[in-house]
């Protein structure tokens, strides 16, 4: 077979993988990942099953450019939630998915990100094997992995930490299971934050308080694979004052693995950012 006959089957191989996926059944829902915003990072399936589904039920946070991969019959609905902004509630997004899935209609449910990483779409399944809906999750890469990744952040290093802390800063909201910050200090791993902006300088306190170095490397990102991105570099001592000037959504990381990036930011590509359109007049 020559080079070329075999890139071709590459190619047919692949195109026909995709069509043997599950099917997007009409009555079922369908949970998809969009990831951290760049649509280069959407996963062919989740790709194929917006061109496939009936009703989109989707997140703020979802680029306008994912939203074109839409098929033109499909009905978009607005499900906007955004911390600390009026937002649609849980129960009525749940309550839309039952409905239009009742209804023979191929739902999907798009989140930024992963469904199931601090994405509420564990709490959406649930609901939905509850109503005995039937329903097929699509991963995504999810937002703080794919933001290090873009600072020039490895997630992990030897020699360096042998974990990772996933937690959300929502824990010091009235009402939520507690977090015992002064435990994840002494772990002596990263630790990253989402939904911690509102909370993030006492976390800090609380972290510095059971032990962690104030002088541990930290950063803020945010939209970091988006035209609009932003990146702070700092350390633990001071984080919760640079977070009062940095815009929310946004994701904290603390931990040694920050400091990784002086060596590798200077020869690394970083994606373009997306082309922001012709000038307004």
């Amino acid at each position: 077979m020559s080079e070329t006959d075999s890139a071709g089957a590459g190619r047919s191989g692949l195109w026909h993988d995709m069509a043997r996926m599950p099917e997007f059944a009409p009555g079922s829902v369908w949970l998809v990942g969009a990831g951290p915003g760049d649509p280069g990072l959407l996963t062919l399936r989740a790709a194929r099953a917006l061109g496939e589904a009936d009703v989109v039920v989707h997140d703020a946070l979802i680029d306008d450019r994912v939203l074109e991969l839409v098929g033109p019959g499909a009905r978009l609905m607005f499900a906007g939630k955004r911390g600390g902004q009026p937002s649609v509630k849980q129960d009525t997004i749940t309550g839309w998915l039952i409905e239009e899935a009742r209804a023979g209609r191929r739902v999907l449910r798009l989140k930024g990100g992963d469904p199931f990483i601090f994405g509420r779409g564990g709490e959406e399944a649930r609901a939905l094997a509850a109503a005995q809906i039937p329903f097929h999750v699509v991963p995504g890469v999810t937002s703080a992995l794919a933001g290090l990744a873009e600072a020039g952040i490895p997630a992990t290093m030897r020699g360096s930490n042998r974990a990772l802390v996933l937690a959300t800063g929502h824990s010091l909201q009235a009402g939520t299971a507690a977090i015992d910050w002064e435990a994840l200090a002494r772990l002596d791993q990263p630790v990253m934050l989402y939904m911690a902006m509102r909370y993030l300088p006492e976390i800090c306190e609380r972290l510095i308080a059971g032990g962690m170095d104030p002088s541990t490397p930290a950063a803020l990102l945010t939209s970091i694979s988006m035209q609009e991105r932003a990146l702070v570099i700092t350390d633990l001592r001071h984080l919760g004052e640079e977070s009062l000037r940095f815009r929310a959504p946004a994701i904290a990381v603390i931990g040694r693995i920050v400091a990784e990036r002086d060596a590798l930011a200077g020869f690394m590509t970083l994606a373009p950012p997306p082309d922001p359109g012709p000038a307004l007049p």
